[in-house]
């Protein structure tokens, strides 16, 4: 899975909780669906929104105005590692694998905290990046009269029902809502529903409905967008983009060249009877990129985080070193706008290989690859680089960062 924190050193998780004991609230952050309609071949809670993977803004969300007490993500069998490398540092209980659907996936959940269980339990998509304030107080109050609690809004848009590319009726919008989450339930309840249900439902609600249970409604907002479709990511990154800034950082690296090494640009290794001499794998395309980042977030260089004088460097895959720099970013609440690196050598050719490169920087960046490039120039034979006897790299990285950043 390519999440792009995987290598980065996860934050202290002495904060985390390993029991629900004493617990009041508890939140399930349902992370297990693949997101089909999206589109895309990573699933859409772990893109990157902002430098920071959605789910992780899900989780946050959850926990700002406090009153929840612990998350419990469930997530696709397999990738329960994964998650908890993304949530460390938050208070989480160990995630869990869900089911095929989002019912079982819940209901996985559920079971999980049966043993030592929570009064009240919350339910909300990893694809909702934004849980609008007041939201959940309003929810956790609602739970004094009813088992459940769900935010919505009213529908505003004229309904139609059609078929073939008709329509056949209008559908009358008075008292009709759209449901959000983080839906709240009264955790006895939910669990007992679940455990009853045979029939699908779209929502946790749905359930307490069909077994007679009333569920308050309370004000849901535009704001708590659900990622569906891409455009849907686009239009909250752009709502939250006005609070940032624009750093730009440059880079400048060479290494002379040498036998006896592989040739390891931007992440690719380029067939070449010579490779690059340096401490680590000496990916001077990476380093310079690694260096304009640094620039931009007004963090010293790569030798300040990966001194050569440290034996462990020592031919170090530099991905490493690319993915500290976009961990620095996304712990900064940033994002990276844009990169480009520029090759400077008369050999090899780079511009077989430079399609390859701009997917192996932005896979390592967590970005998409319309954010970087990589290009080439020569010196027209002159210098070292005209001589064969190194190659170097510029890079530019635009960093957008918030205003307090």
């Amino acid at each position: 899975m390519p999440f792009f924190w995987a290598d980065v050193d996860p934050s202290p998780r002495e904060a985390q909780a390993s029991s629900i004991r004493g617990m009041k609230v508890v939140a399930l952050l349902v992370a297990a669906g693949r997101g089909e309609r999206f589109g895309s071949g990573v699933p859409k809670q772990f893109l990157p929104l902002l430098g920071r993977p959605v789910l992780h803004h899900a989780a946050e969300a959850l926990l700002r105005e406090g009153g929840v007490d612990a998350i419990l993500p469930v997530t696709r069998a397999g990738e329960e590692a994964e998650v908890a490398a993304l949530l460390a540092g938050l208070p989480l209980l160990p995630p869990v694998a869900g089911g095929t659907t989002r019912q079982a996936s819940v209901k996985a959940g559920l079971e999980a905290l049966a043993a030592d269980r929570p009064e009240i339990v919350l339910v909300h998509d990893a694809a909702r990046p934004v849980v609008p304030p007041g939201t959940i107080p309003a929810l956790l109050a609602a739970l004094e009269e009813s088992p459940g609690a769900i935010p919505a809004l009213p529908v505003a848009d004229t309904l139609k029902r059609g078929a073939g590319g008709r329509i056949l009726e209008t559908v009358p919008r008075a008292g009709l809502y759209r449901a959000q989450t983080p839906q709240a339930f009264r955790f006895p309840t939910l669990l007992d529903v679940h455990r009853m249900a045979r029939d699908e439902a779209t929502d946790d609600a749905q359930l307490l409905e069909a077994a007679g249970h009333p569920v308050a409604l309370v004000a849901g907002a535009e704001s708590n967008v659900k990622i569906t479709w891409p455009e849907d990511l686009a239009r909250l990154e752009a709502a939250m983009t006005p609070q940032m800034i624009p750093r730009m950082g440059t880079g400048f690296d060479v290494h002379r060249v040498v036998a006896g090494r592989p040739m390891i640009l931007c992440g690719v290794e380029v067939p070449s009877p010579v490779g690059l001499d340096g401490h680590s794998d000496a990916d001077v395309g990476i380093h310079a990129l690694c260096d304009a980042i640094y620039g931009a977030l007004a963090e010293g260089d790569i030798g300040r985080w990966f001194p050569p004088s440290e034996a462990q460097w020592k031919d170090a895959d530099s991905a490493r070193f690319l993915r500290h720099a976009a961990g620095r970013i996304a712990a900064r609440g940033g994002m990276l706008a844009n990169a480009d690196v520029t090759l400077i050598c008369e050999r090899p050719k780079i511009a077989p290989h430079a399609e390859a490169m701009r997917e192996r920087l932005a896979g390592l960046l967590g970005v998409e690859v319309g954010r970087v490039s990589v290009k080439a120039t020569t010196t027209e034979r002159l210098g070292f680089p005209g001589r064969g006897e190194g190659i170097a790299a510029q890079a530019a990285a635009v960093v957008l960062l918030p205003a307090t950043g």
